[in-house]
Order: C-alpha cells, then sequence, then structure tokens
C-alpha cells in the first residue's frame, strides 16, 4: 500500500487530469483530482510492460506530453478501427519504447524518422505534411481514453509483445522478415524474427 501510494505521488497532478477530462467531462477539475487519484492503478502490476514504460515517463517528469502522443498515434493510426484496434496500436506503441531497438520515450518513438523524409517515417502520419490536430472530437476522446488506459490501467496487450503493424491493405517487403503474431480490425501485428524465436520453444524433431 505504501509503494502504490509513492508511486501516485510521483504521478502528480497530470494523469489525474487526462482522467478529468476523458472519465468525468464538465467536472470541476480539483474535484475531479480528488476523486480519480486512489483509483489510477487498481492492480498495478511492475513487472508489465506498460508499467515500466510508465515509471520511465514519471522519472522523466513528462507524462502529460507523453500521454499526448500516445493518444495521438492511437488516433491517426487507428480512430477508424474498433476498440480492439486501438487498444492494439497503443500497445505496439508503448512496447516498442521498452524494447532497446527503439528510442525510449513514447513522443520519440511517435516521431521516429520524422524529417528525414516519408520513407524514414516508422508512422506515416508524423511526416504526411498534414496537421497533426485531431478533427474528429469523438474519436480524439476516445484515443485518450485508450492511451490512459494502455499506460495506467495495465490494460492487457492484444498484439502478444508486437512491435510492428500494417495495414491489411499492404504487403510491405519488411514483414516478411517478422514473425506475424496477430489480426486485429484492418491490421496485422509482428514481432521481430529473433525475439520471437527467443521466446517460442523449438518443437523440431
Amino acid at each position: 500500500m505504501r509503494r502504490a501510494t509513492a508511486h501516485l505521488a510521483a504521478l502528480g497532478i497530470g494523469a489525474a487530469l487526462w482522467a478529468a477530462m476523458i472519465l468525468l467531462p464538465g467536472v470541476e477539475q480539483a474535484h475531479a483530482q480528488m476523486a480519480l487519484l486512489p483509483h489510477l492503478h487498481p492492480a498495478m502490476n511492475e513487472a508489465s510492460v506498460a508499467a515500466q514504460v510508465r515509471d520511465m515517463i514519471v522519472e522523466a517528469g513528462d507524462v502529460d506530453r507523453e500521454l499526448e502522443c500516445l493518444a495521438l498515434n492511437v488516433y491517426f493510426e487507428a480512430r477508424g478501427e474498433p476498440e480492439s484496434g486501438k487498444v492494439a496500436v497503443a500497445a505496439v506503441t508503448i512496447n516498442r519504447v521498452a524494447d532497446p531497438a527503439f528510442p525510449d520515450s513514447i513522443c520519440a518513438v511517435v516521431r521516429q524518422g520524422a524529417g528525414r523524409g516519408r520513407q524514414q517515417c516508422q508512422f506515416s502520419w508524423a511526416c504526411d505534411r498534414y496537421g497533426d490536430r485531431p478533427r474528429d472530437r469523438s474519436a480524439w476522446e476516445s484515443a485518450r481514453a485508450v492511451a490512459f488506459a494502455a499506460l495506467f490501467e495495465d490494460e492487457p496487450d492484444p498484439t502478444d509483445g508486437a512491435t510492428y503493424f500494417h495495414a491489411t491493405r499492404v504487403r510491405p517487403a519488411w514483414a516478411r522478415t517478422m514473425v506475424k503474431v496477430g489480426h486485429i480490425g484492418r491490421h496485422l501485428y509482428y514481432r521481430q524474427r529473433q525475439t520471437a524465436e527467443r521466446e517460442t520453444p523449438d518443437r523440431r524433431s
């Protein structure tokens, strides 16, 4: 209990403000913060990938900005997807932050390759030359709720640790070097082959 209380205190009011905006529209902010703080971590799992990433961004003191970047990625990559598809995109983003092969913050993961040409962008919306301001209010609120749940409520990862995905309508060459781990909505999800092989028992006779 003491550890959970200390962890919540470290979060400050940033996450509570997000929860207030997502879950309690129209409620006075101060009142919403008081009501939500005891419930931010109903079942903390410090071993989860989300918990590792959560600790990293809390330590860096950039909770609001990191949540914003996660929500933007969910919005632009999956706003037309079912709820499970939005959760899956959030999970991939978080999995990348925890993977040493990728940058160590959500915003850096989301913006990776931006400024080096569209072909270098990890997520196409980050360098498509269009504005990055969400215009669909309902979809944006949904994306924020998914981002908050994925990072702060230990939402289960439906992708089984995937770090890559692509739309089912395309067949990128890089996918042939990966192990497909799931098909959710209109996206296919992958892990790097060496990661998947390391975690899968060798069943060859």
